[in-house]
């Protein structure tokens, strides 16, 4: 058996939980019998299996003896109650023989104690290198949930899509479509992935966006979420609108007016959660501004792994200020388009050494245009 084309089949199986799993990690099973038949599972929504019970119930299913196995799996199998029993007692009670894990459970209620319970139970176990490209892999497919886990916040990624010049819409806000249809529906293949999708009030007024995923079949909506820092919104606008909770963060705090007291009332009354997270103001003796720190450190709370940030340039530039973006997703169409506005509004730097580094994580062309996905150095939670 090639061990490598075992890992590529997982790391493409344990793809399927996007979209599913959140905010449980995404992982896949594969279980091989000494007959050489094998079979395969992956992580099921929230509160339902595991990827490692997946793959027991199909053994069941086809009337297999899963005594003496190999069970590979892409993260370490849980070891703790939460919403299931642990995996790792369901794999000792099949009588699987040894199990090997591509890496090793962030969770701190976990974090190698699926490992060792396995292995008091008589379970060989193997755990594979940091750098093998199955860890690295599952690292990159749980990114989000190793933040959570590791900073306590989500991993923040930027989407913006921009002409070459850079420029994201003309000076009357005109936006859409610069980039075509291929690049778009890969936009929300990237929603999907979220826990959150997030913009500010800003884009609300501008565009009365949905930011729901609608392109690409998903099993779950994402969290809508809107900085509202005067708590301004239309209690009609469509981001507010099913399908998916929305949250809404403000600064209004103890020193609401009335009408922003009506409208906190109409928007509750539409489901929508609204939480008052003030910050200092932008400018001195200005009105306070939204946390958006205090906002990921909630986000955190409600199991967000992943937030995906699309709004305009100065709330993505508040964004960078604050250090909080952790990945760039930039769509570039081959069209110059001058003078609007630019991906954020950033204002003029003193040196060249002063602006925010990148790292290329991949470049890759999505019909007609390109996409580039660029980290900042360093910033990766393991």
């Amino acid at each position: 058996m090639n061990e490598a084309v075992v890992w590529q089949e997982l790391a493409a199986l344990a793809e399927r939980a996007v979209g599913l799993s959140d905010p449980n990690p995404r992982v896949a099973c594969r279980l091989v019998l000494a007959d050489g038949r094998s079979f395969d599972g992956h992580t099921q929504a929230a509160g339902q299996a595991h990827a490692e019970v997946m793959a027991l119930r199909a053994a069941q299913a086809a009337g297999a003896d899963v005594r003496g196995a190999t069970a590979y799996v892409t993260l370490e199998p849980c070891s703790h109650h939460g919403r299931t029993p642990p995996c790792c007692d369901a794999l000792i009670a099949a009588g699987v023989a040894r199990v090997v894990v591509a890496a090793i459970d962030p969770n701190p209620r976990v974090a190698g104690q699926g490992v060792a319970r396995l292995r008091a139970a008589g379970v060989a176990v193997e755990v594979l290198p940091t750098d093998h490209p199955a860890a690295v892999a599952t690292r990159e497919l749980n990114i989000g949930f190793w933040s959570r886990m590791v900073r306590q916040r989500p991993w923040v990624r930027m989407k913006v899509a921009a002409s070459l010049d850079g420029t994201t819409a003309l000076p009357d806000g005109t936006s859409q479509w610069i980039t075509g249809e291929a690049a778009r529906t890969d936009g929300h293949a990237w929603r999907r992935r979220a826990g959150a999708v997030l913009t500010g009030i800003g884009t609300v007024r501008s565009d009365n966006p949905r930011l729901d995923v609608r392109l690409v079949p998903t099993a779950r909506q994402p969290l809508r979420v809107v900085l509202d820092s005067a708590l301004e919104i239309d209690p009609a606008a469509r981001i507010l609108q099913p399908p998916g909770a929305v949250v809404v963060y403000t600064a209004v705090g103890a020193t609401a007016t009335a009408a922003q007291m009506a409208r906190r009332a109409a928007l509750t009354d539409l489901g929508v959660t609204v939480i008052d997270r003030p910050g200092p103001p932008k400018h001195a003796g200005g009105p306070p501004k939204v946390d958006l720190a205090a906002v990921l450190t909630d986000l955190a709370t409600r199991e967000v792994n992943e937030l995906h940030v699309e709004a305009g340039a100065k709330l993505n530039a508040s964004w960078w200020r604050a250090g909080l973006v952790d990945e760039l997703l930039l769509y570039l169409a081959p069209r110059l388009l001058g003078q609007g506005e630019p991906i954020a509004a950033l204002g003029p730097l003193a040196r060249l050494q002063d602006g925010w580094p990148l790292t290329f994580v991949s470049v890759q062309p999505v019909g007609a245009d390109l996409r580039i996905l660029a980290r900042v150095p360093g910033r990766a939670p393991w």
